[in-house]
Formats: structure tokens, C-alpha cells, sequence
């Protein structure tokens, strides 16, 4: 999940939908509640922790942090010299993960058909929109960390690609970058409180809506990446380019066509089959995991 969160187009949601671990992930974020927070006030730290999924919650942010940390600059480097390959890669993983999620519907009608719809229609909206020019102060940095958790935990919707819009990916990937300066500590902690704020309310109502309707949730999020691939496809054209800190930024990009030579077609080629195979793979092992 750290790592998919990392690119902008590919959803940490994503990840934990294909490795069985979504619903568990909804559940241990709820048990995080205000009688938890009661009990810290009192200094009743068993109370606090009982009803809390704490083993879960612990190895999950643990392992986010750490892949987050290590693969900040080298995610910045793969998608700023090797694009192509890298959303190959990519590309594979979600055109698997669309097939994988798409069976846990337990019967397509009308009404998932429809849910589908409004899915791929919401997240090709969102992953076309343009990114903002926004400012770089405490208050819209907890902004963005609320906004980009509910896309984190949306398959489909990627964390990272929200804070593009926001006009905040280059700058809060230069704060992972050198986490320990103090300046940059205090501002990535204040995004790690929007971040739990944003994470706290809407994960709940997932939880609910998954719960009360979990067929037409799942086709939902199922055309949310659907809708999502037209951010990930690897061939584009840029359409608007501005000059950002010295340096040329891609503003708007059009999908295309490949028309280079098939030899070096051939390695993106390869590797979207295996980022196909690896998310069949891992389902595979998900599901002996669970029937043992």
C-alpha cells in the first residue's frame, strides 16, 4: 500500500483490496473511536487499546511509513526517467486488480451495472482534472492530508494523485525526501493529523455503505478503476507545459498510441503481463491464506 501510494494514478486501496485485507483495514480504522480517546485522556492505556485493532493498525502505518520513506525518491525517479516502463507495470497491476475485484460481486443486475457506471464516470473525471497552483501553509497542508486519505483507502483514487491536483505532490515528496529536518517534521506531521482526521470520519462511512450494500459498493469501487486507467496508461502527449522552479512540468497530457519501433514496445509489453500475473498471484495466496 506505502508503495502504491507513492505514484499518483495508482491507489493504496487498490492493494489492500487484492491482498484480502480492505474490509479488515475498515474495520481496524473504526476501532479507533472516542472512548479510545476517553481512556488516553484518563491515563487508562488497557482500557484505551482493548477495543482497539492495535496488532493490525501497528504492522499496517509501520509498513506504509517504511515504503513511503524508502521509495519517495526512487518513485520520483522511475516516473520522471523511465515513465513508460513504470506505468506499464502499473497498468498491469490494475487491469488484474479490475478483474479480481469485479468477481467478489455476488450478482451483477441493473442496479450494479449502474453503480459501475457512476464509478468509472467519477474517477475518469477526477484523474483528468487539472493540477492547482495552492498554498504551502499549516492549515491547507491538513486540508490536503484529509482529502488524499479518502482517496488512499478509494480503490481506484490514488492519495498521491489528489495531492497532485492540489498542486502538493512535488512538495510534500521534498519533505520525505529529508523527514528529520525540523521544518519539514513539523509540516509532515501536520499532515499526518489530516491525514488521521480524514481517515477517522470516512472510513466509517465505507464501512457502512460496504456493509449495507455490498454489492453495489464493490462494482462502484470496481469502476472507479476502471475510470482510473486513463491516468495510468502508459503512452502520452503532453498538451500544456509551464515552467515550475526553473524546471518544465507536465500541466495536461493526452493518452496515445505507441508508435515506436515493437522491439521497444516489447519490455512495456512484458511488463504489464507480469504486473498482471503478480496481482493474480497474490489473490491466489490471499485465498489459500483465508481458507486456512
Amino acid at each position: 500500500m506505502g508503495a502504491a501510494d507513492t505514484v499518483p494514478g495508482v491507489s493504496g486501496g487498490t492493494m489492500a483490496l487484492i491482498t484480502g485485507i480492505y474490509e479488515d483495514l475498515l474495520a481496524a480504522v473504526k476501532s479507533v473511536d472516542i472512548r479510545m480517546f476517553k481512556h488516553l485522556l484518563s491515563l487508562d492505556l488497557k482500557a484505551a487499546l482493548a477495543g482497539v485493532h492495535i496488532r493490525f493498525l501497528l504492522c499496517l502505518f509501520c509498513g506504509i511509513g517504511i515504503a513511503v520513506m524508502s521509495l519517495a525518491r526512487v518513485m520520483n525517479y522511475l516516473l520522471h526517467y523511465q515513465p513508460v516502463p513504470t506505468w506499464s507495470l502499473f497498468f498491469g497491476l490494475i487491469a488484474a486488480s479490475i478483474w479480481v475485484v469485479g468477481r467478489r460481486v455476488a450478482l451483477w443486475s441493473f442496479r450494479q451495472a449502474v453503480a459501475l457506471c457512476v464509478g468509472t464516470a467519477a474517477a475518469w473525471f477526477i484523474v483528468g482534472l487539472v493540477p492547482a497552483d495552492t498554498p504551502e501553509t499549516a492549515g491547507f497542508i491538513f486540508l490536503s492530508g484529509m482529502v488524499a486519505v479518502c482517496a488512499m483507502i478509494l480503490p481506484g483514487l490514488s492519495g498521491a494523485f489528489i495531492l497532485l491536483i492540489l498542486g502538493k505532490y512535488e512538495y510534500i515528496l521534498g519533505l520525505l525526501e529529508k523527514p528529520f529536518m525540523p521544518a519539514n517534521l513539523g509540516m509532515l506531521a501536520i499532515l499526518a493529523a489530516g491525514c488521521a482526521a480524514g481517515l477517522a470520519g470516512f472510513s466509517r462511512v465505507l464501512k457502512y455503505v460496504l456493509d449495507k450494500w455490498p454489492d453495489n459498493a464493490i462494482a462502484c469501487l470496481t469502476g472507479m478503476m476502471l475510470g482510473s486507467m486513463r491516468k495510468i496508461w502508459p503512452w502520452k502527449e503532453p498538451l500544456v507545459v509551464e515552467s515550475i522552479g526553473g524546471r518544465q512540468v507536465v500541466i495536461t497530457e493526452a493518452n496515445v498510441w505507441p508508435e515506436a519501433a515493437l522491439s521497444e514496445i516489447m519490455i512495456p509489453a512484458i511488463l504489464m503481463l507480469a504486473g498482471f500475473a503478480l496481482v493474480m498471484i497474490i489473490e491466489r495466496i490471499s485465498h489459500r491464506s483465508s481458507a486456512d
